[in-house]
């Protein structure tokens, strides 16, 4: 501790800064707008900066992404910032942060503050440190930009409670997708308390939305909603294990977001950890999946069907939506002129905007294959899937070789993955 009190400001952002990079759940859609132009305060949670991260609405985010500190008293064996771990250490003060985030905000390179930390003297201690931040920033400064706190779970709900009331997004992460990888490689982790914690912040959300539609003063929590992670590739977890325990969270706590996050080989790793990370390409299939559920309506199962049946994981060389297309050859050519929404939604390559082009167009008009092609980005991956005024693909089950065909290019999966 004394050696990290020697640390200048610059020295700890460096350190801390880093170690926040793992840590993917750091998106900021879906919070009320604030902003200064009634002279009342400081900040927005609006506007343009230094890129970070983007809302879905295609907003770039900006944002001061560190940790309150890298010491932490447990040793999760994935964790670079572990007990055990032979790193050099850091630690912020609250005031410190405050004075950070101020400083970088004035000078228009951030929008908002995401602040997690490891784990200090107690839980207690550690979520008292974060909620100081948050406090000071509102109600000392009047800051009215984006602030995203992660929570410690094992933390007074109280104090839980107080982060929600300050900031605009609260999140817990579970860490691995199953029980027994979160007991072999984080013991000292509980998963009923991990989810007892999110349950109280959902209470927390719906309880705070029914009092501001009889009181409009009644303070906001978490107007942003809550999310949490989930480690790729640390443990024996399938794609098919994640995305079922996803669409769990999803049901039972009304997250916002559910991030992904492929584990990375750290320095002085555990003997139990995988030697190599998994494919960068394993983390996008589950990004796509899991947008397969929230957007296009897949139930969990569906999603889980796309994955090979032997290893219940998802084809990296094609998208889930392509493959669940290709297992499930009977269900198609799709009539892009008769087909319901959620037939056409299955198509690959049709997306959620195309979709609705195509239902407002064919009241007017019979649609070709060419107004098709006006509606979609490439038409040559559409074709096999659908009918339309003159246009019929052969039959699907006659193709041996269509997967081939529509599959992307070897060298775009390549590229991707550098």
């Amino acid at each position: 501790m004394e050696h990290m009190a020697q640390l200048d400001t610059r020295e700890k952002l460096a350190i801390l800064a880093d170690a926040a990079k793992y840590d993917a759940s750091c998106a900021s859609s879906g919070t009320a707008k604030r902003d200064s132009r009634d002279g009342k305060g400081i900040g927005s949670t609006e506007g343009m900066g230094i890129c970070h991260a983007y809302a879905p609405d295609g907003r770039c985010i900006s944002l001061l992404k560190i940790l309150l500190t890298n010491s932490c008293i447990f040793d999760c064996h994935y964790c670079i910032n572990r007990k055990s771990s032979n790193v050099r250490r850091a630690r912020f003060t609250a005031q410190e942060v405050v004075n950070l985030t101020l400083s970088f905000y004035r000078r228009n390179y951030i929008e908002g503050l995401f602040l997690s930390s490891g784990i200090i003297r107690s839980s207690d201690y550690t979520m008292e440190q974060l909620v100081e931040v948050a406090r000071s920033l509102r109600e000392d400064h009047q800051f009215r930009g984006y602030i995203h706190l992660k929570t410690i779970p094992d933390a007074d709900p109280e104090l839980v409670h107080q982060a929600g009331l300050y900031a605009d997004r609260v999140s817990i992460n579970v860490e691995l997708p199953t029980a027994g990888g979160l007991k072999r490689l984080a013991p000292e982790k509980d998963g009923a308390r991990i989810e007892g914690a999110m349950r109280d912040v959902k209470g927390a959300i719906l309880d705070s939305g029914d009092a501001r539609k009889k009181y409009k003063s009644a303070p906001r929590f978490a107007p942003a909603g809550q999310s949490t992670q989930m480690i790729v590739g640390a443990d024996a977890a399938t794609d098919g294990d994640i995305v079922t325990r996803a669409s769990s969270l999803y049901d039972r706590f009304g997250l916002r977001r559910v991030y992904y996050s492929a584990f990375s080989p750290i320095p002085d790793a555990s003997a139990v950890l995988p030697l190599q990370r998994p494919p960068l390409m394993r983390e996008h299939r589950l990004y796509q999946s899991d947008w397969l559920m929230r957007f296009y309506d897949y139930a969990p199962h569906e999603v889980v069907a796309a994955a090979d049946e032997g290893t219940g994981m998802l084809p990296l060389d094609i998208d889930p939506k392509l493959a669940w297309a290709l297992k499930f050859r009977d269900r198609f050519p799709v009539d892009v002129n008769r087909s319901p929404r959620e037939m056409l939604l299955r198509v690959p390559g049709l997306g959620v905007k195309a979709v609705d082009r195509i239902l407002a167009s064919r009241r007017w008009r019979r649609l070709r294959l060419d107004d098709v092609a006006r509606l979609t980005v490439s038409v040559a991956k559409v074709r096999p899937f659908i009918i339309a005024e003159d246009w019929r693909p052969v039959i699907l089950a006659d193709r041996a070789d269509l997967r081939p065909m529509v599959a992307p290019k070897r060298e775009q999966l390549e590229l991707f993955a550098a």
